[in-house]
């Protein structure tokens, strides 16, 4: 048997060994912790970096081959470090970067790594990973960078004596990133010898009290240091200026401030301005206060008259006054005290009790209507006494009522009162008793409980009501109807400062309740349309007050407010600079030509708030005055009128008289220039024009004794004197003429002014007195006196029957006579010279003068027809006589004394002549030389 050996190729596969089987996965830590240095590239971990494998120690698959890195939570991190095996059996492995790390740039990073290992042989097929442990890696700070100041320069100011905590604080700044190199650990001042520290915060503060008078500048250098010791690469400048001792307050201040009138507005505060010595403050407050209240009724307003104010501003006519001054025609007002006023208006006092004014039915009845304006000024409480804790501050007491009225409209009766309660003011209006329901107005005001005086028109055009306060308008704060009140009785009476108890009652004995107590002035009603408001302003609007300069001036956060009456002026503002330009704008404006001189004190009160508000700074209030100087007085020349005026008594026995003022003249020296910055103000340009050319009275008086009502009297033109709306009183006295109205209208009424006699008064002069004056009576003119001559004639004079003619009745007109809206003009020429019984005696005695001039020119008569020409050629101006129209007219500007004189001369020369005529031979028997010795107007004696 033959074997055959057959040799086939041989393809070898690989067999797996079961010795060499990857089984399981390398393992690593879930998370490391590492460390790399600055400019560094290797990362120290923690725990440090191994996989294990257990498949070991199998070759290759117990091997680990290789680290993966892969991107960490943020996204990054993976691009800068990579991981190498740095022992395959072991496992042990490094993590590092790729290039240097900047810890400025990022000081953490952040990723994940995994392990793999060989896997089944030296290809690495079947190798298996590891799970994914997150990396930490902190990149530590090297001190490379030295601190730098944030400034070069550090500039402060301090006062000087006191010491600081902190004058300027340095600081410097490290680029590092670690906190031990980063921080700045301390400061040093370089500079030695100065007394200044530092400390490890960068305060600087002064070690001893600074004098700017030995060294106003210091100057010195400091350096810093970070934990690392690095010093700064360069040192810092610092210069503290000392100042002098600083004075926390208003500084510039002027306790005494004038004004000359006619100058607009002029600034009070021009160099004013508030150091705080560097103390921050977030807000200031400044109230400046003017006080004008002692001046009068308000503000600087009592040039006039309130009657003269209402021509001048143009309100309508018509008003009522219902506190006139009292007269046998006004008796209402008499029992009422009175108090003197600056503006020569009454002022009425009221006790809350019996002062009370009814007001009569004839002055109630022109009063009806649902129009009307009522107007008042208002003084709660008495003089110089100020309203209870109680009265001002409004507890539950009753209402006070200043007017209470019913009045007849034409089918049906209205009602109304005005009081006040506390702070509050109500108008109760019932517009028709028998059919409409109440309605009340209420005001919470201020002025009602201030104690100062204000003024108040009502206006009512039902259903509007209208309040106006010193000129200000005001809205009522509620207005309601009272409900179910039984209506008033049908019944007309007025009451002033009361009303009475039960409204329904038509009883005469009336119980008044509600009494007012304080004062009141100018209480007038003026039914019909109601006043303008700018009529109103013009009226009461304070000619006087605070004012601010330019308001466009103001700075940012600035705010100003001004009271009503310009009084109280309040700044507010939250920077020093912007506040202290807005101080030095705050004015004081007149826009009265001729303002009232006088002091008006002045007071600042400011309140700051600091951030600080336990070192803020307290100012105290500062106090001076106002003086407002004398102005101008105006020259108020009265002229044209001689200080004779001679005409025939039948002139002046005329029905028409004589006019004593045909040509005067009225002639202010004055030029009244107003400053323009006053036409501007409120009322300014009205009120200023007003007065330039305004007169307010004038007055023509009897010098001697007074008018003899039945024999002579004083004519006024009335159509004129109405026209103009002027006042006149005329009595026996004197004339006055009030109202406030321009020179020409006082000229002409006064041309207008005539002189009457009565037929046969046998008087032979007069002398009357004319003055004049404006501003209620503060600048007055010359005193023009003027001296009037009646001429008789020889006839009227001889026969007896005119002297019977004179006592006979003389029909003298009634007098004229108005009210004067507050004057107050004095007659102090009451008491008579001569009395009527010595008026006839006299005129007795010229009467028998007369008789004997008469024979005497009789006898000389005699003497020419029987051809004694040397006689009569002695006769001075040899005029020839003519007995057709025999006059004599009596020289009118000898004096009483003296024509009695020359009538007891004459009588005594003619008896010594006509002894010598009987004792002469050459005398005839029925003929008598009778020398008649007359003193001339040139004081020598003449015989003819």
């Amino acid at each position: 048997m033959h074997w055959f050996l057959v040799i086939a190729p041989f393809n070898p596969k690989p067999v797996r060994s079961s010795l060499s089987a990857n089984k399981h996965k390398p393992w690593i830590e879930t998370e490391y912790q590492g460390i790399v240095m600055e400019n560094d590239n290797t990362v120290l971990l923690n725990p440090p970096l191994f996989a294990l494998d257990k498949d070991a120690p199998l070759h290759y698959a117990g091997e680990i081959c290789g680290f993966r890195v892969h991107n960490g939570p943020s996204g990054s991190g993976s691009v800068q470090f990579e991981a190498v095996v740095l022992d395959r059996s072991t496992g042990e492995g490094l993590v590092r970067s790729k290039e240097p790390l900047d810890c400025e740039s990022q000081r953490e990073h952040s990723f994940t790594i995994q392990a793999y290992d060989c896997g089944e042989g030296p290809d690495g097929v079947n190798s298996k990973k590891s799970h994914k442990a997150t990396v930490h890696v902190r990149v530590n700070d090297v001190n490379e960078f030295s601190p730098v100041f944030v400034e070069r320069r550090y500039e402060a100011s301090v006062p000087e004596g006191r010491l600081f905590d902190r004058i300027v604080r340095v600081e410097a700044l490290d680029a590092d990133c670690s906190p031990q190199y980063s921080q700045i650990c301390f400061y040093d001042i370089i500079t030695p010898n100065v007394p200044f520290a530092i400390d490890n915060d960068g305060n600087i503060k002064n070690t001893e009290p600074l004098d700017s008078k030995r060294q106003r500048v210091h100057t010195f250098w400091v350096t810093a240091f970070d934990c690392g010791k690095n010093r700064a690469q360069a040192d810092a400048q610092v210069v503290v200026t000392v100042k002098p001792s600083c004075k926390p307050g208003w500084i510039g201040w002027t306790k005494r401030v004038e004004y000359t009138p006619g100058s607009g507005s002029i600034p009070l505060f021009p160099s004013l301005h508030l150091e705080t010595c560097e103390e921050t403050v977030w807000n200031i407050q400044a109230t400046v206060e003017l006080q004008t209240g002692h001046i009068g009724k308000g503000c600087d307003r009592d040039s006039y008259s309130d009657r003269s104010v209402r021509r001048l501003c143009g309100a309508v006519r018509g008003e009522v006054d219902l506190l006139p001054p009292p007269s046998p025609a006004a008796n209402w007002t008499s029992a009422l005290p009175t108090l003197p006023s600056s503006d020569s208006s009454l002022v009425f006092s009221f006790n809350g009790s019996n002062h009370v004014a009814v007001v009569p039915d004839s002055v109630v009845s022109a009063l009806s209507g649902d129009h009307f304006t009522l107007q008042l000024w208002m003084r709660r409480g008495g003089a110089n006494i100020q309203p209870s804790a109680t009265q001002s501050r409004g507890n539950r007491k009753e209402e006070e009522t200043i007017v209470c009225s019913t009045v007849k409209n034409d089918d049906s009766y209205s009602h109304y009162s005005l009081s006040v309660h506390g702070c509050r003011l109500s108008l109760f209006y019932w517009p028709d008793v028998s059919a409409a329901r109440p309605v009340k107005f209420l005001w919470k005001l201020e002025q009602v409980c201030d104690s100062e005086w204000h003024h108040l028109s009502l206006s009512v055009q039902f259903p509007s009501v209208t309040l106006y306060v010193d000129g200000v308008t005001f809205d009522p704060a509620l207005i309601h109807d009272n409900g179910a009140i039984p209506n008033p009785a049908p019944r007309q009476r007025m009451l002033i400062g009361a009303c009475w108890d039960n409204i329904t009652c038509v009883c005469t004995l009336v119980k008044f309740v509600g009494g007012y107590h304080g004062l009141l002035s100018g209480v007038t009603v003026r039914p019909g349309s109601v006043e303008p408001h700018s009529v109103v302003e013009c009226l009461y609007a304070c000619r006087e007050g605070l004012d601010f300069g330019d308001l466009e001036t103001l700075g940012s956060g600035m705010k100003v407010h001004v009271n009503p009456s310009q009084s109280v002026l309040v700044l507010e503002g939250d920077d020093i600079e912007s506040f202290n330009r807005a101080v030095q704008q705050v004015t004081y404006r007149n826009s009265l030509r001729f303002a009232t001189p006088g002091v008006r004190p002045l007071k600042l009160t400011t309140s700051l708030r600091c951030f600080n508000e336990e070192s803020c700074l307290s100012l105290k209030q500062l106090e001076g005055y106002l003086v407002v100087l004398q102005p101008d007085a105006p020259q108020i020349s009265l002229s044209g009128v001689g200080p004779h005026l001679a005409r025939p008594a039948p002139e002046f026995e005329g029905p028409r008289g004589v006019p004593l003022f045909p040509e005067l003249r009225i002639v202010c020296s004055l030029s009244h220039a107003v400053n323009t910055a006053a036409q501007g103000m409120e009322g300014g340009a009205l009120m200023s024009d007003a007065v330039a050319h305004t007169l307010d009275g004038c007055e023509v008086q009897p010098l001697g004794e007074e008018l003899n009502p039945e024999r002579e009297e004083l004519l006024v033109d009335m159509d004129v004197v109405r026209e103009r709306g002027l006042d006149i009183i005329n009595t026996t006295a004197y004339i006055a003429i009030t109202g406030a109205e321009s020179i020409s209208v006082y000229e002409d009424v006064l041309r207008s002014v005539r002189y009457r006699l009565a037929r046969g008064s046998g008087r032979f002069e007069r002398r009357f007195r004319l003055s004049c004056s404006e501003m209620n009576g503060r600048y007055t003119s010359n005193e023009l006196t003027l001296e009037v001559n009646f001429l008789h004639s020889l006839e009227s004079l001889y026969h007896p029957s005119h002297l019977l003619a004179s006592q006979q009745q003389f029909l003298h007109p009634s007098h004229h006579s108005g009210e004067l809206s507050g004057h107050t003009l004095p007659n102090p020429h009451r008491n008579s010279v001569v009395p009527g019984a010595a008026t006839v005696i006299i005129m007795v005695c010229v009467g028998f003068l007369v008789v004997m001039v008469i024979l005497g020119v009789f006898r000389i008569r005699s003497i020419h027809r029987r051809g004694e020409g040397s006689r009569g050629g002695a006769k001075e101006g040899s005029n020839q006589w003519d007995d057709s129209a025999l006059t004599i007219i009596v020289n009118p500007m000898e004096s009483y004394e003296s024509r009695m004189g020359i009538s007891a001369d004459t009588e005594g020369d003619g008896e010594e002549e006509e002894e010598e005529a009987a004792e002469s031979p050459d005398d005839a028997s029925d003929d008598q030389r009778i020398i008649i010795k007359k003193e001339g107007r040139d004081g020598n004696a003449r015989r003819y």
